[in-house]
């Protein structure tokens, strides 16, 4: 097994007044060539955006948007048609394919909005955009894996990504423990801890902390506090 660790105060931050972003890897103004993404799997950007604002219309092409709200509700409009809010308990997929534009602007007036989005690299290029979005219940991942992301081919549950990568939401109990059985031993395994103390791989980690794990076929996760961990199963290469 190999690993990598990222600490959470090692991240990149953005202020934009209206936007702070904590940047797992390499991302805008942010580099840090030991960081340029793990696998096929290139960004996790970790965002609090003020009420009523958010990002302009912008464009994207071939790659594959997750988007996690952790607090509050997001508003998002494409170039394709799709109009939606995403409020915490969604899920958000978008393919970008051959292109699309978008703005995501915070649906409250009031509060702020808190959101994970991750970017991974697509498997086919040049398709036609695609968007889902579905709801998730917190008993569905209470002391067990919930899947929230998974293959555009495959028949498994959750948003579907042009990717062959798997995404799962886990809340873990004090001293609660679970093993983690990989879809494909050619994967990767990026745990990014939302909140708690958790053991990985002899390593413990807080929030917002995260582990890279390569070259292994399952895990074994223990959890020291209340826990809530995102998964990302992924491609090497």
């Amino acid at each position: 097994m190999e690993k990598i660790i990222h600490r959470s105060k090692d991240r990149g931050y953005a202020n934009h007044s209206w936007l702070e972003s904590y940047h797992s890897f390499s991302f805008a103004s942010y580099y840090d060539s030991q960081k340029m993404g793990f696998g096929l799997l290139r960004v996790i950007n970790d965002d609090l955006i003020s009420p009523a604002r958010g990002f302009a219309t912008h464009p994207h092409e071939n790659m594959e948007i997750v988007t996690i709200p952790l607090k509050g509700a997001l508003k998002h409009k494409d170039s394709v048609g799709n109009e939606a809010v995403i409020n915490y308990g969604d899920v958000q997929a978008m393919s970008a394919g051959t292109g699309v534009t978008h703005s995501e602007v915070n649906n409250s007036t009031k509060e702020k909005v808190e959101l994970l989005q991750i970017w991974i690299l697509p498997e086919k290029y040049n398709i036609k955009p695609r968007y889902h979005q579905l709801t998730f219940a917190s008993e569905g991942r209470k002391n067990q894996f919930q899947r929230i992301v998974s293959p555009l081919d495959s028949q498994e549950e959750g948003v579907l990504i042009n990717q062959q990568a798997y995404f799962s939401l886990i809340d873990l109990d004090a001293q609660k423990s679970v093993k983690y059985l990989l879809n494909n031993s050619k994967s990767g395994l990026y745990v990014f801890v939302i909140v708690g103390e958790v053991t990985i791989a002899d390593e413990k980690l807080n929030s917002r902390d995260a582990i890279g794990l390569s070259v292994l076929s399952e895990i074994e996760i223990l959890a020291n506090s209340f826990t809530q961990l995102l998964l990302i199963e992924v491609p090497m290469d």
